[in-house]
């Protein structure tokens, strides 16, 4: 079992491009409230302030939990509106 707290702090980074997507800290988590398993992991990023991506990448799309990065595969990333009206959070 995996706390939060075991993932926070961690960098995200795309397994593919090598590139960073951010830190765990700034992400938000989608949660199945019915067996409390993690579904997805919604990461903002971009360059300067304004963080002007979003991608959703399922807990499936998650290749390596290391030490201090968390590895994930971008092609399993879902569009974050269609996210956002499937669970109704607008």
């Amino acid at each position: 079992m995996m706390r939060y707290s075991d993932l926070a702090g961690k960098e995200i980074v795309c397994v593919d491009e090598g590139i960073r997507l951010g830190v765990i800290n700034n992400t938000d988590l989608i949660v199945n409230t019915e067996t409390g398993e993690i579904d997805s992991i919604i990461i903002p990023y971009g360059k300067g302030y304004f963080k002007n991506k979003v991608v959703v990448v399922p807990w499936k799309g998650i290749k390596k939990i290391g030490r201090d990065l968390i590895i994930v595969d971008l092609s399993t990333a879902e569009d974050y509106r269609d996210i956002v009206r499937r669970l109704d959070l607008e």
